[in-house]
C-alpha cells in the first residue's frame, strides 16, 4: 500500500475526529446533542441531508448497479430525485414549524407525540420500536460498506476493517452529536461530490472520449445501453417506488427540523437537490463507463460494488486516489453518524426521559445520548460480520421499512385535520409489518419493491382507523389550525 494513500486516509479521520472534539465543548444540553439548537444554515442543512441521504450506497451500491446492468439502473435515480424534491418541497418547512411550535418537538417520536397527545406514550414507543429495528440494519450496511473499503484498500481482512470503520465513526458521534455530525457531513457531501464529478471525466478521457467509451460499452453489453432492456413493468415501478422513501427518513426529516429558519427551506432546497442531482449523474456515469475501462483493461472485478475504489486506485496518482478513497469513507460516516444519533435520540428522549427518568438533569440526558451511540453501533457491528452481505441490500430493506413506517404518516400529520393517535399507530405498523412480511415472499407480484405496498396500506391504515376510531379531542384541532395559519403569513 502506497504511503500517499495511507497519509490521505489518516488526514481526512484526524480532521472528523478534531471536528469531534471541537464541538464536545460546545454541547451544553440534549437540544444541542440531537439537534444542533436548530441553528444550522442552509448550506449545512441541504449537504447534511444529501450526504446522510445517500451513504456509501452512492458511491458503491449504485455504480455497481450500474456496472452489472447498464442504464436501466437510472430508473431508481429518476424516483430518487422526484422524491428528495417532493419531500423539500412539501414536507420540510411545515416540519420545522410545526415541531418547534408543538412544545419544542427535537425527534420524530417527539413530534408526533405532541402532534396527537399521546400522554400514555403508545405511540411514542411503537415509533421508536420502528426506528431502533430498522436502523440497526441501516446501520450494518454503512459499517459493511466501510469494511468493504478498508479491505480492499488497505489488504486487511474483513473483520479487523469492520473495526476500524466502526471506532471512526462512533468516536466523532460520541463526542460531538448533531452539530459534529451535521458540519462533517457537510464536509463529506463536498468531498463525495467532487469525487463523483472528477472520476468519471478522467474514466472517459482515458477511454477515448465519450463516443469512444460508448462504442466500446455497445461493442461489449448492447443491452447495457437500452433502458428498457430485460426489464419488466413491475421492475420499473420497483425502482422509481423509492423516491417514496425520502417522506419517512428520520435522518434526513431531522435535518429540516434543525435549519435556523423555517423561510430558509427553499434556499436549501435549491443547494440540496443541486448537490444531488449532480452527484447522482456521477455515480451512475462511474458504474456505466467503468464497466467499458475494466473490459479494456481485462481486469478481474468480482465485486461489481467495488468500481469506484478500483478506478480510484488505476487511473489516479496515489495522493489524488487518497482523496477520492477517503469520499468513500465520508459517504459511509455521514450516514451512520446520523442514523447512529437519531437512535440514540430516541433512546435517550422518547425512551430513558419520557418515560423512565423525567427528572434527568441535561447533563446526564447528554451521557445516556453518548452511551447509547456505542450500544447500538456495537449491535449493528454484530449484525455487520457477515463479510457477504450487500450494502445495496440492507440499504433497500432499511429505506423500505421507514419510508412505509413513517411516509404517509409524516404527509397526513402535516397536511390533514382528521388524523388521530390510533390512525398514526395503524399507519405505522402496517407499514413496517408489510415490507417485513413482502420481503419474505418474492417472486411474482411479490417482486414489486416492498416499499410501496408497505406505503400504500400504512396509507389507507392511517385513513380507516382514524375515521372510525376515537375522534381527536378539540384541541389538536385548535394546534392544527394554528400551524397552518402560520405556514399561510411565513
Amino acid at each position: 500500500m502506497q504511503i500517499e494513500i495511507i497519509i490521505s486516509f489518516i488526514g481526512y479521520m484526524l480532521v472528523m475526529l478534531a471536528i469531534g472534539f471541537y464541538f464536545y465543548f460546545k454541547t451544553n444540553d440534549l437540544s444541542d446533542y440531537v439537534l444542533g439548537g436548530r441553528g444550522l444554515n442552509p448550506s449545512v442543512t441541504a449537504l447534511s441531508a444529501g450526504a446522510s441521504d445517500m451513504s456509501g450506497w452512492l458511491l458503491l451500491g449504485l455504480p455497481g448497479m450500474m456496472y452489472s446492468d447498464g442504464i436501466v439502473g437510472s430508473w431508481i435515480a429518476v424516483g430518487l430525485i422526484a422524491g428528495a424534491y417532493l419531500n423539500w418541497h412539501y414536507v420540510a418547512k411545515p416540519l420545522r414549524v410545526y415541531t418547534h411550535h408543538l412544545n419544542d418537538s427535537i425527534t420524530i417520536p417527539d413530534y408526533l407525540a405532541n402532534r396527537f397527545e399521546d400522554n400514555g406514550h403508545i405511540l411514542r414507543v411503537v415509533t421508536a420500536v420502528v426506528i431502533l429495528i430498522f436502523y440497526t440494519l441501516y446501520t450494518s450496511s454503512g459499517l459493511v460498506g466501510g469494511a468493504k473499503l478498508f479491505e480492499a484498500t488497505f489488504n486487511i481482512t474483513y473483520s479487523d476493517a469492520l473495526l476500524i470503520g466502526s471506532f471512526v465513526i462512533v468516536s466523532y458521534t460520541f463526542l460531538g452529536g448533531y452539530n459534529a455530525v451535521s458540519w462533517t457531513d457537510f464536509i463529506q457531501g463536498i468531498l463525495m461530490m467532487l469525487a463523483l464529478v472528477i472520476t468519471p471525466i478522467v474514466v472517459v478521457s482515458e477511454l477515448g472520449g465519450i463516443t469512444s467509451a460508448v462504442t466500446a460499452i455497445a461493442s461489449l453489453e448492447p443491452s447495457h445501453l437500452n433502458m428498457v432492456s430485460g426489464v419488466s413493468l413491475i421492475s420499473v415501478i420497483s425502482l422509481l417506488a423509492w423516491g417514496l422513501g425520502y417522506f419517512g427518513q428520520p435522518h434526513i426529516l431531522v435535518r429540516f427540523m434543525s435549519i435556523r429558519d423555517e423561510n430558509e427551506t427553499h434556499k436549501a432546497k435549491t443547494i440540496g437537490m443541486s448537490w444531488m442531482i449532480l452527484s447522482i449523474i456521477g455515480s451512475l456515469s462511474v458504474g456505466f463507463f467503468g464497466f467499458a475501462y475494466v473490459a479494456a483493461n481485462s481486469i478481474d472485478l468480482a465485486d461489481s460494488e467495488k468500481i469506484f475504489i478500483l478506478l480510484s486506485q488505476l487511473v489516479f496518482n496515489p495522493w489524488i486516489a487518497g482523496f477520492l478513497l477517503a469520499a468513500i469513507l465520508a459517504a459511509i460516516m455521514s450516514t451512520i453518524d446520523s442514523q447512529l444519533l437519531v437512535s440514540s435520540s430516541v433512546l435517550t428522549r422518547d425512551v430513558y426521559h419520557a418515560i423512565l427518568h423525567k427528572e434527568a438533569s441535561d447533563k446526564e440526558l447528554v451521557w445516556i445520548g453518548r452511551a447509547t451511540v456505542i450500544l447500538i453501533a456495537v449491535i449493528a457491528w454484530y449484525l455487520s460480520t457477515d463479510e457477504n452481505s450487500s450494502v445495496l441490500k440492507l440499504v433497500s430493506y432499511a429505506w423500505a421499512g421507514f419510508g412505509a413506517a413513517f411516509g404517509p404518516l409524516i404527509i397526513l400529520s402535516l397536511y390533514s385535520r382528521n388524523i388521530t393517535k390510533f390512525g398514526a399507530i395503524a399507519g405505522m405498523v402496517v407499514g413496517a409489518l408489510t415490507v417485513i412480511i413482502w420481503k419474505e415472499l418474492e417472486g411474482g407480484v411479490f417482486e414489486i419493491f416492498e416499499l410501496l405496498p408497505g406505503f400504500v396500506f400504512s396509507w389507507i391504515a392511517i385513513l380507516l382507523f382514524s375515521r372510525y376510531g376515537a375522534a381527536n379531542p378539540d384541541s389538536i384541532s385548535e394546534k392544527f389550525d394554528e400551524v397552518q395559519s402560520r405556514l399561510k403569513y411565513t
